[in-house]
């Protein structure tokens, strides 16, 4: 009996060197290790074994159980990480590929370089500036006193004393001025900061693009023909627009140019998109161009109110909330 019991073991061991599969190593635990398996009814054979034999065999039995268990284990655990790292390594070369998602400019970079390449077919070039300015370029220069309430800490975001986040992109036009005499033919894009309180047309950080012509010769009907060619080409033929007299520092005459819009119930207003006039003689005399000799228009418009204008949107919030929804429609 003890001889059958160590033959049992012996096979059992033997058997799970040449199984290499799961379903193989299935089949030897239903024959050897499940309920009426040979090593499992090796335990009941032991009363049938002499009285004197029966603590060898139980110790055998135990052992030979044991040691087939064991094996199996390991071999189970080998074999399940093989397949595992099968599957992750299998690749089918013949299946489709999978097509990856690809990000897209947001909806304010897609309306700023559509309108840079409007301008760019009017003959202006690019020019880029600081948003942390001083306050020579953000005031001073653009005659806008000591007095004036534009700059008030409240209006604006101060760091220190002299420097501040830009609060309009106007502040490049001196910078370009500075180191380039006429003629001068440029916009100017960028973010711009205002303490505004945030509704349905205004944010406390928003995006300009600024124009400026300087020139001899130059005159108010020419920036009211580039202003309108500008909305036709961004807009359509159909867009409304008009001129309606302002006052603003750095310009003289001065106008604000406002656009026709929709709100969320459909009614049309009409709604601000940036001021605009011919350049104050006392800013060419802030960068030393010869107000004699030159004159010059500018304006700056507010490119989330072009998006808005253009695709239909009514809250000037959602372009910054970040949800997909919203921007994959762009």
């Amino acid at each position: 009996m003890l001889d059958q019991f160590e033959k049992i073991g012996k096979e059992a061991l033997e058997g799970l060197k040449s199984i290499t599969d799961s379903a193989s190593l299935e089949q030897f635990r239903i024959k050897y290790l499940s309920r009426k398996g040979l090593v499992t009814q090796i335990l009941t054979q032991i009363g049938k074994v002499d009285a004197d034999l029966r603590p060898v065999a139980g110790q055998l039995a135990n052992k030979i159980k044991n040691e087939v268990t064991y094996a199996f284990e390991q071999l189970k655990e080998q074999i399940t990480q093989a397949e595992q790292n099968r599957k992750k390594e299998f690749i089918d070369v013949t299946l489709p590929g999978r097509i990856p998602r690809i990000g897209k400019r947001h909806v304010i970079t897609q309306t700023i370089n559509e309108l840079l390449e409007i301008f760019a077919r009017m003959g202006f070039s690019v020019a880029y500036g600081p948003e942390v300015e001083d306050e020579r370029h953000n005031f001073v220069a653009l005659n806008i006193p000591p007095e004036h309430p534009a700059r008030d800490p409240l209006d604006n975001f101060y760091i220190n004393d002299s420097m501040l986040l830009r609060s309009q992109t106007s502040t490049i036009q001196i910078r370009v001025m500075e180191r380039q005499k006429p003629p001068i033919r440029v916009v100017a894009p960028g973010r711009v900061y205002r303490p505004d309180t945030v509704d349905a047309t205004h944010m406390f950080m928003f995006h300009q693009l600024e124009a400026l012509v300087v020139d001899e010769g130059v005159t108010m009907v020419d920036m009211k023909t580039t202003i309108d060619q500008f909305i036709k080409a961004f807009l359509g033929k159909e867009a409304k627009w008009r001129f309606r007299p302002s006052f603003f520092p750095f310009t003289e005459p001065s106008a604000e140019v406002d656009l026709l819009l929709k709100d969320r119930e459909g009614n049309e207003k009409w709604v601000e998109m940036g001021g605009c006039g011919m350049v104050d003689p006392n800013v060419f005399d802030a960068v030393g161009i010869d107000s004699e000799k030159y004159t010059g228009w500018a304006f700056g418009f507010g490119i989330e109110r072009l998006a808005m204008r253009k695709y239909g949107i009514t809250d000037i919030r959602l372009f910054y909330e970040n949800d997909l929804r919203f921007l994959n429609q762009f």
